[in-house]
């Protein structure tokens, strides 16, 4: 299964959790325990207000959800 096409779009934490989302709905078997990991993730890092940080975990959660979305 491959990544949805809005991956290289995604520049903001909003976008980012949209994003992800909608890869979970591809995920018909484990979709909730995805949803409930999005979810969490961006309750952990709500603070976060370095720009540079933001950018990390963008670009890592984007990786991740990739790596997922294919095994």
């Amino acid at each position: 299964m491959s990544p949805l096409p809005e991956a290289e779009l995604v520049r903001s934490s909003v976008q980012l959790y949209r994003y992800l989302l909608r890869c979970c709905r591809r995920l018909r078997d484990i979709q909730q325990h995805y949803r409930h990991a999005i979810r969490q993730s961006f309750k952990v890092h709500a603070d976060e207000d370095d720009p540079e940080r933001i950018q990390q975990i963008i670009k890592r959660a984007i990786e991740d959800a990739d790596w997922v979305m294919n095994k």
